[in-house]
């Protein structure tokens, strides 16, 4: 399996608008570090000719074509917060690329909530040329195990504090972005798993997210071979972590492929 980091930044992307001229708000990142450039978290699972994409962030269109990204086969939805679904537009094309509505995996939670916000996506497609997104939606819920291109994934729940995000094991692969918490039978799902990208946002604790050290503690314990971070704030310099983390661990970057055994 080959996973591509579309993009590993946090809800704000980096740098944040803003600035000494508007030339951004780097924080503590080095504007001269092209890997400290983030845009909106999001992931590309690779295998057997089959295209599955993590969440339609906001930079969607921008990620696919840096990335060289032909074609999608099918998307899954972690949680409905902005940063993860607001480039559900995009979608249009991935329609005429593959002629279908892309088929969606999403929780019931999150699916009441796109329902509201961008229902006209959810409507059938009436046939012919697709001149606005569809997804066709297929609900998943935590515990389940699903197939998707004849591979099995694990979904888990993930406690994000202000609303629930799920991650997901396939094979030698696990994600985890927006969490705080998970219960003690996810460790159980996770143990020896060979890639963790997981996010950890900033150095300080956070409310809503993992800080770099619970995210250290978290891949420890599950014993991971290789924990790639990601949703890194303007907080986390590449540079800086890269000369901190254990041998175990890295920070990721946009565009960083993965290759999973």
């Amino acid at each position: 399996m080959r996973v591509t980091l579309l993009g590993c930044g946090g809800s704000a992307g980096v740098p944040h608008i803003g600035g000494k001229d508007g030339n951004g708000d780097w924080g503590a990142c080095d504007p001269t570090e092209p890997r400290n450039q983030r845009t909106r978290s999001s992931i590309l699972l690779q295998w057997d000719n089959f295209n599955l994409l993590v969440d339609t962030s906001p930079d969607l269109r921008t990620q696919l074509l840096a990335c060289h990204v032909a074609r999608v086969d099918a998307v899954l939805f972690t949680h409905t917060h902005a940063d993860h679904v607001a480039g559900v537009d995009e979608v249009r094309i991935l329609n005429r690329i593959i002629q279908k509505p892309l088929p969606a995996y999403i929780t019931e939670t999150s699916l009441a909530y796109m329902q509201q916000r961008y229902e006209y996506v959810l409507r059938p497609h009436p046939g012919g040329f697709f001149y606005r997104p569809v997804l066709d939606p297929i609900v998943i819920a935590p515990g389940d195990t699903i197939e998707i291109g004849g591979r099995k994934f694990q979904i888990f729940e993930q406690d994000h504090e202000v609303t629930k995000s799920i991650g997901f094991r396939c094979g030698n692969f696990a994600y985890s972005t927006d969490v705080i918490r998970v219960a003690e039978n996810v460790f159980d799902l996770l143990a020896g798993v060979d890639t963790w990208v997981l996010a950890a946002f900033q150095r300080k604790p956070h409310f809503t997210h993992l800080n770099v050290d619970q995210a250290l503690e978290w891949s420890k314990r599950v014993a991971a071979r290789r924990t790639v971070l990601t949703h890194m704030g303007n907080d986390l310099d590449w540079a800086w972590l890269q000369k901190r983390l254990p041998a175990e661990a890295e920070p990721g970057y946009d565009g960083m492929v993965i290759e999973v055994p």
